[in-house]
């Protein structure tokens, strides 16, 4: 079995910092990077994608609403026409950065509300895969498994590729449990891993509202920005690693 391992990095601002992404960069397969939405700059942009390239890490563009005091957690009244071209200037702002770093930006995964937003409302999942055909079909998509990003990608022919998270509680509709809900979260390193491995065994997710349900993943996202990141990470890969599965990411370096 083969999965890859993918964080949210560079999402610091200036002097202030979230996360160590140097550390994370040395164990996850994959790297979003934020876009100057919800977080970054072209400085923190840069520096993320030189340390990306130096671990031969997978990059690809993070955009979130336009919410930096709220880290891109709140969702933002917009239309989903507006939503594209927010999408389209943020992953923009990456591609350009990164070609002054001379890294490829391979593929799109939205941020934080944005992505909970388009996981269930179908118009917002459809101005996205649209706005990332129309900047470059050959972009992959990173989506939540089982939910509406997912399907319109598979309907419209853009690559998409699926994701369970490490750290997140899951609801029976696929959807993640709202931050400040009950089981939100996962802090300890060793139940989430312990989690991921009954799930790549049986293919079944625990809910927090009903029995398990069946989703599909080529990835694991394990979020930078908490105080466990690097511990959840490590352990992760370890033991993932010592039962069998493969860490390697879902595209190589240059795919788009």
């Amino acid at each position: 079995m083969r999965i890859d391992l993918n964080s949210d990095l560079g999402e610091g601002f200036g002097p202030w910092q979230m996360g160590d992404d140097a550390a994370m960069l040395s164990i996850v397969t994959s790297a979003n990077v934020a876009c100057g939405g919800h977080a970054s700059d072209p400085e923190t942009m840069y520096k993320t994608l030189c340390l990306a390239k130096a671990q031969g890490v997978v990059v690809g563009a993070h955009p979130g609403f336009q919410d930096p005091i709220g880290f891109g957690r709140r969702v933002i009244p917009m239309s989903p026409e507006e939503i594209g071209r927010m999408c389209a200037a943020q992953i923009g702002a990456l591609r350009a950065v990164a070609a002054l770093a001379d890294v490829s930006v391979d593929y799109v995964k939205p941020h934080g509300a944005l992505a909970n937003l388009a996981a269930r409302d179908a118009s917002v999942a459809e101005v996205i895969v649209e706005t990332i055909q129309r900047i470059d079909p050959n972009l992959s998509l990173l989506a939540i498994s089982g939910t509406e990003p997912e399907r319109v990608a598979r309907e419209r022919s853009l690559t998409v590729y699926s994701e369970i998270f490490a750290d997140r509680g899951y609801l029976s509709n696929g959807q993640l449990v709202p931050r400040g809900d009950a089981g939100a979260m996962i802090h300890d390193p060793g139940v989430a891993t312990d989690r991921l491995l009954a799930f790549l065994d049986s293919g079944l997710m625990p809910v927090v509202d009903g029995p398990p349900i069946p989703l599909a993943a080529q990835s694991i996202c394990v979020h930078g920005d908490g105080p466990a990141a690097v511990a959840m990470a490590r352990d992760i890969r370890a033991r993932l690693t010592a039962a069998g599965v493969e860490i390697s990411a879902f595209l190589t370096p240059g795919a788009a």
